[in-house]
């Protein structure tokens, strides 16, 4: 049986000499190249330290150690331990193409380019320096892998030894490179199922984030350690005597108690303490055969009541990562204990994941990596991070099309997401959606063992205020390349419209004006610029004056203020209301429609409002002194309070950065931004109307 892992992990941290470190990878793997690689490394970094003091070399070293124990590939553990050498000394990747071999020059190459910024190639769009620095990372990770996957494995190797010394390093690095692992690097290991990687990697981030919890969870779990283990023992031993008696021989049963962070978020997420958690303990039994599995599920449900509602079949349906388990959780007296039963192979694929599979010819596919394939690399890097974020993230479900083609989609997907997978046409002209051969809309959650049938129509629809409730890249992506192309369209009638409203013109003398003073290419611009807006109608008037059109003298452009909508017109404004068939958000992009003396603002896309779009006139949020706030909030279960509350919010000139309506509770929690000296204003009128159960500055919550 392979080394336990933790048992490695453990070994490596106390290693604080180079010989130690050798002696270590030696005694895994040992050949010639894999000397030669030490040799040469050791030259390379001479005289190069760490943060603690320790020799520079001990690192990449160390990551070829952890990265032998997913396979002993020769070319991929020497790439490890090469995996600094262009990026931190002079030698060049032709020189270790010379020296190592194309392959291992690869794999080198490969690493190099995630370290590399290539500011050309990007386009931030924030000035978060930390979120753009980690979209970044993310996506020079994706698009180096893409060549080869071993690149990622190594990546992630690496990754999980400088999460071992960061001790090392002041708390605020702590915290930066914490988070980054967590947000980057262990959806990425989820991905390629490499589980003892992704759970090593979170357990680590987690301490560094959120030490206070960690500790709890520490203490917690090792006050009943003695008490968990006779448990899982007792429980194991009963298990054994049952497959022995049924006639089952070749079989091993291992148990373990769940690692912290799952702990932590089964907390977060049912809002429970560690005490209320009652399947804290697991059991992995592993056979020889898939027919097997379910033999012995049949046993464990014979002996012990199960909770229904918790089984999961990945073994019929696997995972998107190819992890495939039978997953049940069973009563043992007072006891709730999660029970697993896998195959010998399931579970070295549930251990190594994608590295199971190194072994492969050049341009051979390997397993489980069209998420990859399938990703949209976007100029704007944090539209690209912000678009493959939740791919990595989601758990999946598993859905049919008629045919029971599979497709798996990240939790919460809809009807749309679906249509994209199928196809890029399909999802641009869709217009409903069968689910279970019931009629459904397109926003319709999916949820695992739904038949989809999407119904498509003759035209290309954007459907621009729909892409923040679609779940996955692809479907983002391709709206949001629609709407790009609506909005030049209607940000061009709406400045039509409101240049035609302000001078009471018709529309072929206003064009024709336009031309002459040559505005035609950025006529649009007045829709977002009011500055620019009343530069172009000085322009206009000049003209009209000149060419006798005007019947009077002046045109007197004036501000209006209400609330956090500013408006730019000649006419009379006594009022504004926000409508409710686009619920327009603070921030959205949105336009005003004159009625009487009031003016309706709709988002931008509305369809609704585009038919009356010649009664526009400009108008444009007010933003003053910005700061985001963490925002959690009790709803009442029924239809229409969520809708009701963002639009509440919107009145406030309160901006929504994310909503996340928790399932099994009826609390909300929203990322928002507003005007910092309106905060006791703006908490007061959102307490008279709501419970609030934490509002909080963003600034707090990541420093604290």
């Amino acid at each position: 049986m392979r080394e336990d892992f933790l048992h490695l992990i453990e070994k490596i941290k106390h290693i604080k000499t180079t010989d130690e470190a050798i002696r270590l990878l030696l005694h895994r793997i040992n050949t010639p190249l894999i000397n030669e690689a030490i040799e040469f490394a050791i030259k390379a970094h001479s005289g190069q330290k760490r943060k603690s003091g320790e020799d520079y070399v001990i690192h990449p070293i160390l990551v070829a150690a952890i990265t032998s124990y997913f396979n002993d590939d020769e070319d991929v553990i020497t790439a490890a331990i090469l995996h600094d050498i262009v990026e931190d000394t002079n030698y060049t990747i032709y020189y270790i193409k010379d020296k190592f071999g194309e392959n291992v020059a690869n794999l080198v190459e490969g690493l190099t380019k995630i370290v590399e910024i290539r500011q050309s190639s990007l386009i931030p769009s924030t000035s978060n320096e930390k979120l753009t620095k980690s979209a970044m990372t993310f996506r020079k990770m994706l698009l180096a892998s893409i060549q080869d996957i071993r690149v990622l494995v190594i990546k992630l190797c690496d990754r999980l030894h400088n999460m071992l010394t960061l001790d090392a390093l002041p708390p605020h690095k702590q915290k930066r490179i914490a988070e980054e692992t967590l947000v980057v690097y262990t959806p990425i290991a989820h991905r390629l199922g490499i589980s003892t990687l992704k759970n090593c990697l979170e357990d680590l981030a987690f301490k560094y984030l959120l030490p206070d919890e960690y500790k709890k969870i520490d203490e917690y779990l090792k006050k009943h350690k003695e008490e968990f283990r006779l448990r899982l023992n007792e429980f194991t031993q009963k298990i054994q005597k049952l497959l022995l008696k049924e006639g089952l021989k070749d079989f091993e049963v291992k148990s373990r108690i769940k690692h912290y962070y799952s702990i932590f978020l089964k907390m977060q997420r049912k809002g429970i303490s560690i005490e209320e958690i009652l399947d804290l303990l697991a059991v992995r039994i592993i056979v020889n055969e898939p027919i097997e599995c379910y033999e012995t599920l049949g046993v464990v449900h014979l002996n012990f009541r199960p909770l229904i509602s918790r089984f999961k079949d990945y073994i019929a349906i696997p995972k998107e990562n190819g992890y495939q388990t039978l997953h049940t959780t069973v009563y043992d007296g007072n006891s709730i204990i999660e029970v697993q039963i896998r195959t010998f192979d399931m579970d070295k694929n549930a251990e190594f994941g994608i590295a199971a599979h190194w072994k492969y010819k050049l341009n051979t596919a390997l397993p489980n990596i069209k998420w990859l394939e399938d990703m949209k690399f976007e100029e704007d890097i944090e539209d690209f991070y912000e678009l493959a974020k939740n791919d990595l993230f989601s758990e999946d479900i598993v859905v049919y099309s008629p045919k029971f083609d599979t497709f798996t989609l990240p939790r919460g997907a809809t009807a749309l997401d679906f249509a994209y997978m199928i196809h890029t046409d399909i999802g641009n002209k869709a217009i409903g959606a069968y689910i279970n051969k019931e009629k459904a809309t397109l926003l319709t959650t999916l949820k695992t063992g739904d038949i989809v049938r999407i119904v498509t129509g003759n035209e290309v629809i954007p459907r621009c205020s729909w892409i923040e409730s679609l779940k996955t890249s692809k479907a983002k992506y391709e709206q949001k390349k629609l709407c790009r192309q609506k909005e030049k369209e209607i940000n061009r009638r709406l400045a039509i419209a409101i240049l035609k409203g302000i001078f009471d013109i018709d529309e072929i003398k206003l064009k024709a004006l336009i031309k002459a003073n040559y505005l035609c290419d950025s006529i649009s611009k007045i829709v977002e610029d009011k500055n620019f807006l009343k530069d172009v109608v000085k322009r206009l008037y000049k003209t009209m004056r000149k060419r006798n059109i005007l019947y009077f003298k002046n045109i007197n452009l004036k501000e209006f203020e209400f609330g956090n909508i500013r408006i730019l017109t000649n006419k009379q404004i006594s009022d504004i209301s926000f409508n409710y068939c686009c619920h327009p958000k603070f921030g959205d992009k949105i336009l005003g429609l004159l009625k009487k003396k009031e003016v309706e603002i709709h988002h931008r896309f509305c369809n609704n409002a585009e038919k009356k779009i010649d009664k526009a006139v400009f108008v444009e949020w007010i933003r003053n002194t910005q700061n985001r706030y963490f925002l959690v909030v009790t709803l009442q279960n029924k239809k229409g309070e969520l809708a009701k509350f963002v639009s509440f919010l919107s009145r406030l000139g309160v901006f929504i950065h994310s909503i996340n309506l928790g399932k099994e509770s009826n609390n909300c929690k929203l990322e928002i931004e507003f005007d910092s000296k309106l905060f006791d204003n703006i908490k007061q009128k959102i307490a008279n109307e709501y419970h609030i159960i934490e509002f909080i500055s963003a600034k707090d919550a990541y420093n604290g």
